[in-house]
Parts: C-alpha cells; sequence; structure tokens
C-alpha cells in the first residue's frame, strides 16, 4: 500500500510541479515574457479546447448552410432544383406530345391519308374509344339489316351531314368563284377559288403559323392554328409573306396568290379547314364570293 500511495505523490507532484516558461532577447538576454504552467494546466486547456472544437463543428454541420459543403452532405437548394426540373420536365413532355399530335394532323393535311370513316355523325370530335374484353358484341339479324340500310344511305354523305360545332367568327381569305368545291365523295377536302396572279391571301381569324414553307406537290404552303381546335390551310402560294411562329390577326395578309406545285392547274388558292383533325367544308362557314 504504501509502494502505490508514494506512486500517486509522485504522479502527483509530476503533474502539479510548476514550469517556468520564458521567452529572452537574444542580444541582451532581456527577460520579454515568462508563464507559469504545470502539466495539469496544460490537460485541463487542451481538454477545454477540444471540447469547444468539437462544440463548434457539430453546430456548423446541424445548424448552419456550410454543411452542404463537406462531401456526404446534399444541398437543399438543389434538391429543390431538381424536384422544379422534374416539375418542367413532365409539363414539356406533355407539350411535346401535344405538339406531335398536331404535326401528326398536319402530315394527314399534306399527304392527303385521311381517315373519313371515323368521323362522328354529330360532331367532328372523336372521343376515345375503350376496350371492353370479353363482351358479346354479335350483332343480330335485325341490326344487320338495319345497318346495311344505313351505310347505303351514307356512303357519300358522311362529312356533309356532319355538323361540327365551331365558335370562331371566320373570315374569307379571298373573294372568287369557285372553281372545285368541297366533295367528300370526291376525296376533295377543300374548296379551290380562282384568282389573279399576286391576289393577296389572308388570315380568316387569328392564331400561329404552324407551317410555312415550300412542298413539291402544292408549292409555298401555310398552315395556321386558330382557337378551338381549328386549322386553316393554304395551298399553292406564288410567295409567304409569314413564317413559322408568327403570330397573324384576323385579315391579315399570309401569302400571295399563284400556280406552284406539281398539283396546282393554274392560278388559284386551295383552301382547307380543319377541326381537332378532321376536315370541314368551308363554305358552311365562310362566303367566298
Amino acid at each position: 500500500m504504501s509502494k502505490k500511495r508514494l506512486k500517486r505523490q509522485v504522479i502527483k507532484k509530476k503533474l502539479f510541479n510548476k514550469i517556468r516558461l520564458v521567452l529572452l532577447d537574444e542580444e541582451n538576454f532581456e527577460e520579454k515574457f515568462s508563464l507559469r504552467l504545470n502539466l495539469m494546466n496544460v490537460f485541463v486547456v487542451i481538454t477545454v479546447v477540444s471540447i469547444i472544437m468539437i462544440t463548434l463543428t457539430t453546430y456548423i454541420i446541424a445548424g448552419t448552410p456550410l454543411r452542404e459543403y463537406i462531401p456526404g452532405y446534399s444541398s437543399t437548394q438543389l434538391k429543390r432544383e431538381a424536384t422544379q426540373n422534374a416539375i418542367k420536365s413532365d409539363s414539356l413532355l406533355r407539350e411535346l406530345e401535344a405538339e406531335k399530335a398536331y404535326m401528326a394532323s398536319i402530315k394527314k393535311v399534306l399527304t392527303g391519308d385521311l381517315e373519313s370513316g371515323k368521323l362522328s355523325r354529330d360532331s367532328i370530335y372523336v372521343p376515345e374509344q375503350k376496350e371492353h374484353p370479353d363482351i358479346d358484341i354479335k350483332p343480330s339479324e335485325a341490326d344487320l339489316k338495319l345497318r346495311e340500310e344505313v351505310a347505303l344511305e351514307d356512303k357519300y354523305n358522311l362529312f356533309e351531314e356532319a355538323q361540327p360545332r365551331v365558335g370562331l367568327v371566320l373570315f374569307a381569305p379571298v373573294k372568287g368563284h369557285i372553281t372545285e368545291p368541297y366533295s367528300s365523295k370526291n376525296k376533295h377536302f377543300a374548296v379551290d377559288i380562282a384568282l389573279a396572279k399576286d391576289t393577296p391571301i389572308k388570315s380568316v381569324a387569328a392564331g400561329t403559323v404552324l407551317f410555312a414553307d415550300w412542298t413539291p406537290t402544292n408549292g409555298h404552303v401555310i398552315i395556321l392554328r386558330h382557337k378551338d381546335g381549328i386549322i386553316s390551310v393554304y395551298k399553292h402560294c406564288a410567295a409567304l409573306t409569314k413564317e413559322q411562329g408568327d403570330v397573324v390577326r384576323s385579315g391579315e395578309a399570309i401569302a400571295l396568290a399563284g400556280s406552284t406545285g406539281s398539283r396546282s392547274t393554274g392560278v388559284h388558292l386551295h383552301f382547307e379547314l380543319w377541326k381537332d383533325g378532321y376536315p370541314i367544308n368551308p363554305t358552311q362557314y365562310i362566303n367566298f364570293e
């Protein structure tokens, strides 16, 4: 026991043994600074400084934005921007799909690839058809007979009897004599108006230019998109005064009449009117003469 007590006293003496730290001038050995320390003081100072540093570091990491500069921590602002970008990307994808649908309709206008059999009698708008599996839809003999009679009556007048809902006031693009009227039977989904060369062609309503360029078969073509799903098409023009993306007003000149393209037979305007991707007779809403 005495040995242990003696050992503790030696350790205690070393811990509390005063050590004097002196700074002297090298030239005249004048004392500049002195400090009396012991090992216990040094230990206490180091411990306190360590606790302060650990506390300060913990506060910086947990409670300040500086933690975002530490590798492994994500930025709140970056998360917010990533979420906003994801929402914008989804919206842009929806807009892109809508534009693709419009461009598909325009392609049908230019190529004449029409699906006239899908036109509704009550409206130009065709509702989405849902599949109903495992349903017996076989018609009876009376139904088959009635369908044959209706098919014979409506074989050539499907488009003429359809009543599209057009809520816009449409102005005549030009005034002139109609050389070839609208006819779904002959698959001529437009009206041809004879004109003098370089007659100004005007917009039937306010809208945006979807297409304005040269095509081999129809020459200079300009297509406008209006409200209520209306699209107007002007073919065989001599020159175009608007470009794709331009916004036009009602009655504003958009082209000059001419005879361009391989299908043109003279100076005239080939005018088409579409609603929701289906052709309608322009003479029902516009007086050309």
